[in-house]
């Protein structure tokens, strides 16, 4: 991007104020935020854009997840971006509660440490300690703590300059609501400490949130664009990103390059069908058939986001909520993993099941008891290929038959 004169301005501003940043090649880079709302494996704008800041999940008065967010960290990966974090922070105004929402999403973030982990506060009751405690607790995770928000709501709802003294914001203004590739430095929300500027809501026809780095924060976790450190997205994104392409087939996931004109079949591809996920149904010679568009793409034109070869494992002790017989086999139900209405799609086959006590002590007799009017617990201790992902449910392989969780219940 061309660094208008306003931009260079800006920089010599933050630089007077007592903001100094690193050189970074990541000063000016675009990026994208997503949430559940971009799908499993999220959507980028432009080909140029450089990173994606995904949602964990949050707080409003209880915990929530979100089910995209690992794909999306491995997606971004896969595509050879700077992937990071934010939390949705509404009604924490107390310590306690900070602590506990931290405690559960902090273990399970995803991308490397040094990567940016942000707190979304655009809503809800807030309380200024409360966010400088969380923002100190993300740094002594190991995380960049950066504080989210738009500027009016967090000026009157917060002690913003007690914040920006001490952490970096990401600040957003719109100057309007049409498609705005290119920040408009007219409608910069001025404040001291701003690390991050999120420019528009529709960054391409249809909605997506554009930013744009200004100090190279987004570079914080990576070196020369590789993760630091190790996390299972991480692994699995760096997995697709070594595929090769001679192995594109069945249950591959693959995006349409936003370099990509024509189908195979000769006809033009429509912007929308770039940089989106879709799942390879079948495979010939150098070209693939694609789920949901139903078209011939060039094998040349498309990039792997998930191999195929995931695989899933369970880490705590469930409750065996009932057997059942399906077809002569017996098969063990846990309610709360299971989708709703519950029937032989969610069924457990009973080879893989252990029998624990409460605490997950392997148990002597292994038996089927049909409950008998005791709880009984179990644990699931192998690995299982994932074969496919639709929101908030997964569906494994378990010895050998498909079955449909919850995805919040699988790693």
């Amino acid at each position: 991007m061309k660094i208008n004169k306003f931009f260079k301005g800006l920089l010599a501003a933050l630089f007077i104020f007592g903001f100094t940043a690193p050189v970074s090649a990541a000063v000016g880079d675009h990026g994208v935020d997503w949430a559940v709302y971009q799908g499993d494996y999220g959507k980028f704008g432009y080909a140029h854009d450089k990173f994606s800041i995904s949602q964990i999940g949050g707080y409003t008065g209880a915990i929530y997840d979100q089910s995209t967010y690992k794909t999306q960290v491995q997606s971004s990966i896969a595509q050879g971006k700077r992937a990071h974090t934010y939390i949705w922070w509404q009604n924490v105004t107390d310590n306690g509660t900070a602590d506990y929402v931290l405690n559960y999403f902090l273990p399970k973030v995803q991308t490397p440490k040094g990567s940016i982990v942000a707190l979304d506060v655009e809503s809800g009751w807030q309380n200024t300690d409360t966010i400088l405690y969380a923002l100190q607790r993300i740094k002594d995770a190991g995380y960049t703590p950066l504080l989210y928000g738009y500027k009016n709501f967090l000026v009157n709802n917060t002690d913003l300059n007690r914040i920006a003294d001490s952490y970096g914001l990401w600040l957003a203004e719109y100057p309007n609501y049409e498609v705005t590739p290119e920040p408009n430095y007219n409608y910069f929300p001025s404040f001291k400490n701003v690390q991050v500027f999120q420019f528009t809501s529709t960054y391409i026809a249809g909605g997506l949130d554009g930013n744009v780095d200004l100090t190279g924060v987004t570079d914080n976790g990576y070196t020369k664009g590789k993760p630091d450190t190790d996390t299972p997205a991480i692994d699995a994104g760096q997995g697709a990103d070594d595929t090769s392409k001679k192995k594109i087939d069945v249950g591959t996931t693959v995006k349409v390059n936003f370099g990509a004109s024509h189908y195979a079949t000769g006809e033009l591809i429509p912007d929308y069908i770039k940089g989106v996920a879709h799942k390879v149904i079948q495979r010939d010679g150098n070209r693939v058939l694609l789920d949901d568009i139903y078209s011939w793409v060039n094998v040349k034109d498309v990039e792997i986001l998930d191999d195929g070869n995931a695989t899933a494992s369970f880490s705590n002790v469930y409750v065996l909520d009932s057997w059942q017989v399906w077809q002569g086999r017996w098969y063990g139900v846990n309610n709360d993993m299971s989708v709703a209405p519950i029937d032989y799609n969610n069924y457990i086959p009973a080879t893989p099941i252990t029998m624990t006590d409460r605490f997950g002590n392997r148990l002597s007799d292994q038996s089927i008891h049909g409950n008998n009017g005791v709880v009984e617990f179990f644990t699931l201790n192998g690995n299982y290929q994932v074969l496919e992902r639709s929101g908030a449910y997964v569906k494994l392989s378990i010895d050998g038959e498909p079955v449909w969780l919850k995805s919040a219940y699988v790693n």
